[in-house]
């Protein structure tokens, strides 16, 4: 995926607008910060941008080697890590991974074993995620987006939930594995989860 172009989209809820008015184009090999106050819309963007939701007005493209590409196939080129999304309690990693591999490879073709390694988990592999604190729970949502294959990742509040080690986690996997994508990440202002994007996108300048 080259690019996304927002035309002029917004969104409204029953009858007050979220935001409106918004322009924008995301590039691949950039990562953007989507900054905002707490219920400007941030996660609502994100969703949008993902083809999650559709926006009340406007329109939201995407183009790879100049071609527009139909949203109904975007899913297949999108990795998300989200508060929202909730992971199967009753799996254990291992099961969690086979399911997310019959959707998306894993960068370096990443066998399972590896994954596990790589998010810390190879010593609870035998456990099922309601045993999981919800910091280790984190880790496996990030490292199933990011080490993924995609042409666009998608993180809301990364660092939610993550110990120092964690966040430290986080950053080596973005600046080992998230590379060529465009990135976009919903944050509340927190350096350490934004500090090494290239743009940064305020909801609150669109109301």
């Amino acid at each position: 995926m080259d690019k996304i172009i927002l035309d002029n989209i917004g969104k409204r809820f029953k009858k007050d607008w979220i935001f409106n008015n918004l322009s924008y184009t995301f590039h691949a090999n950039q990562s953007y910060a989507v900054q905002g106050s707490n219920g400007s819309g941030k996660s609502t963007l994100l969703k949008i941008v993902a083809a999650y939701l559709d926006p009340t007005v406007g329109s939201v493209s995407y183009f790879a080697s100049n071609q527009q590409i139909e949203n109904q196939l975007i899913h297949t080129s999108i990795t998300l890590a989200a508060p929202y999304m909730e992971l199967p309690e009753e799996f254990t990693p291992v099961e969690i991974v086979k399911f997310h591999l019959g959707f998306k490879n894993f960068i370096d073709e990443m066998s399972i074993a590896e994954f596990l390694k790589t998010v810390q988990l190879d010593k609870e592999s035998h456990k099922t995620v309601n045993q999981f604190s919800s910091g280790m729970k984190q880790r496996l949502k990030l490292g199933l987006a990011i080490l993924s294959k995609s042409d666009l990742l998608l993180l809301d509040e990364p660092t939610i939930n993550l110990d120092a080690n964690g966040i430290s986690l986080y950053q080596q996997w973005i600046k080992k594995y998230a590379s060529k994508r465009i990135i976009l990440i919903c944050s509340n202002n927190i350096k350490e989860e934004i500090e090494f994007c290239d743009s940064f996108i305020n909801v609150n300048d669109f109301k």
